[in-house]
């Protein structure tokens, strides 16, 4: 009985669907993994989820209170913002947002990973900041979506 059940979840799993956002095409998503200096006074954001974890699930993620969109899983953003200055990237999660403060410095890149969690009722998400060579790594496969829509208000 244990193996139908098993068998069962798995024909399930491989049933599910993803997530899917709106992309951007191939020549804008490669121009923005040339990782290159963002144009003066400013810092480059990429905010990016890798990984199959959470595969059904749209998470929105928000800038300084302005939606950047939906994340799908291995999809990214890009975003020039200000330079030296403090920005908060935010993310729905279960119950509220979850916020990351990051001090940008003119004329860097910073890359912000979304990652997937369980939740008590549904997945949540959080964000956190990884180094310059780990988001240029984990970035490099993804595919860059478009902007501009969430589900929710931040």
């Amino acid at each position: 009985m244990s193996k139908r059940i098993i068998a069962l979840a798995a024909c399930s799993l491989l049933f599910a669907g993803c997530a899917s956002v709106p992309m951007e095409n191939s020549e804008l998503s490669n121009k923005a993994k040339e990782f290159s200096a963002p144009s003066e006074g400013k810092a480059g954001l990429y905010v990016f989820r890798s990984g199959a974890f959470g595969a059904a699930l749209k998470k929105d993620v928000w800038v300084d209170g302005e939606c950047m969109g939906e994340t799908a899983p291995n999809m990214f953003f890009f975003k020039e913002i200000d330079g030296n200055k403090e920005h908060k990237v935010s993310t729905e999660s279960e119950f509220s947002p979850n916020d990351l403060m990051i001090e940008t410095e003119s004329g860097k890149n910073y890359f912000v990973r979304q990652y997937i969690k369980m939740g008590v009722f549904v997945g949540g998400a959080g964000v956190e900041l990884v180094d310059e060579e780990t988001g240029k790594k984990e970035v490099a496969p993804l595919k860059l979506a478009k902007q501009g829509k969430c589900s929710k208000k931040s």
